[in-house]
């Protein structure tokens, strides 16, 4: 239990109406819907007290129950998945939120220990996760790159190659954003009471809104990339690497 951090309570937005890939929340992956993965994985940390999932859908949330896993209704109209947090901790008081992206089958246990670990400093409002970018990442513009100072605070998130090597010296330390995020209770409810800024909706990265006001978010290093499932090919691939770790669930 994460007694010196308070009461930390993992919010699982689940909706089932992405555009990219419809359903993807409940697709089989490895002989298990999508969302039992990310549920176990956030689950099995001993970090966070309670595991929620979150969702517009009764057909999400019927799976839910018939599984046992613990899930409550929250609004069609959250634009985003911290919004769907937020509406969540209206009614479910915590210290800390973790937002867990629905999409992210190959996130473990160990995810959340660094995450976690940057409130034991009292100015960290906002934590998220990087790893270091894979060379064929880098010019990818669905792999977020970020940017920290040497105090782990984020400078920037873009799409974009950042930073860029002008001279072509063949850096190679670029850092790729992985969507978890955990928030403090008073900076959830600052994001959720701003307007969407003009930097997130030029860049489409949520997290932009909360720098565009002045509101630190520090990164920590995650022990292991993910795959965010967006497409037939992100299923497959992901799908993949949970074969390899778990061969009985082939």
């Amino acid at each position: 239990m994460a007694s010196d951090l308070g009461h930390v309570l993992a919010v699982i937005p689940a909706r089932l109406g992405s555009t990219r890939l419809p359903r993807k929340v409940l697709r089989q992956i490895a002989g298990e819907p999508m969302l039992t993965w990310v549920y176990r994985a956030a689950r099995a940390c001993p970090l966070l007290d309670h595991v929620l999932i979150a969702t517009d859908s009764q057909e999400v949330l019927d799976f839910a129950q018939s599984h046992g896993l613990p899930a409550v209704f929250t609004p069609e109209d959250c634009a985003s998945g911290t919004d769907r947090v937020h509406a969540v901790a209206q009614s479910i008081p915590a210290d800390i939120y973790v937002n867990i992206q629905g999409d992210e089958p190959l996130l473990t246990p160990e995810h959340f220990t660094p995450l976690l670990e940057l409130f034991h400093r009292p100015e960290v409002q906002v934590a998220t996760l990087a790893v270091r970018c894979a060379p064929n990442d880098i010019a990818n513009p669905n792999a977020v790159k970020v940017v920290t100072a040497g105090d782990d605070r984020a400078l920037y998130f873009s799409r974009a190659t950042i930073p860029y090597d002008r001279d072509s010296s063949g850096f190679a330390g670029y850092r790729k954003h992985l969507g978890i995020y955990a928030y403090r209770r008073a900076a959830l409810e600052k994001f959720a009471a701003l307007p969407p800024s003009w930097l997130e909706r030029v860049e489409r990265l949520e997290q932009l809104r909360l720098l565009d006001n002045g509101i630190d978010v520090y990164v920590a290093a995650a022990p292991g990339d993910t795959i965010g499932v967006d497409t037939e090919e992100d299923l497959q691939a992901a799908e993949a690497i949970l074969l390899a770790r778990s061969p009985e669930a082939r």
